[in-house]
C-alpha cells in the first residue's frame, strides 16, 4: 500500500492518509478483505506518530471502509463494494444535474436527454467490448 503525504498540502495528514486510502479501495487496488499495515508499521513507514495513523484507520472504519478486528488488524470492509457504487452515483449525480442544466438552457426536451444518454451509452459499451 503506496502512501504519499504531502505536510505543505494543508490537509492533515491522517485526512490524507483517509483519502488516499479510499482511493485505493475504490480503484481495486484495496482489495475487500485485504490487510492493511499494523498501525506501528505504516506509522514508521510514514515516519509520523503512531497516533496519527490510529486516527486515520478510525476515520475510515466509522466511514466503513475498513473493519477492525481487534486481535487480528485492520481489512478492507467487504461491503466496500457497495458504498463504492454509491459513492460513484453520487459522483455522477453531480455530473447529470451539470447535464440536465445544460440540456434545460438549451431547450433540450428529457426524452431527448435521455435517448442521447442512452446513445452514447450503447456507443462506449460497444466500443469496449469490441
Amino acid at each position: 500500500m503506496q502512501i504519499h503525504l504531502n505536510p505543505a498540502d494543508g490537509v492533515p495528514i491522517y485526512l490524507q492518509i483517509v483519502q488516499q486510502v479510499k482511493y485505493l479501495v475504490a480503484a481495486g487496488r484495496l482489495a475487500p478483505g485485504e490487510e492493511l499495515p499494523p498501525i506501528r508499521a505504516l506509522a514508521e513507514r510514514l515516519v509520523i506518530n503512531p497516533n496519527t495513523v490510529a486516527r486515520a484507520y478510525k476515520e475510515l472504519e466509522r466511514l466503513g471502509v475498513v473493519t477492525k478486528h481487534s486481535t487480528t488488524g485492520t481489512f478492507v470492509s467487504s461491503q466496500q463494494a457497495a458504498l463504492a457504487r454509491q459513492e460513484a452515483l453520487a459522483r455522477l449525480a453531480r455530473r447529470v444535474d451539470d447535464l440536465v442544466a445544460d440540456a434545460t438552457e438549451h431547450k433540450i426536451a428529457a426524452d431527448d436527454l435521455v435517448e442521447l444518454v442512452r446513445q452514447r451509452y450503447r456507443a462506449v459499451t460497444s466500443e469496449k467490448h469490441a
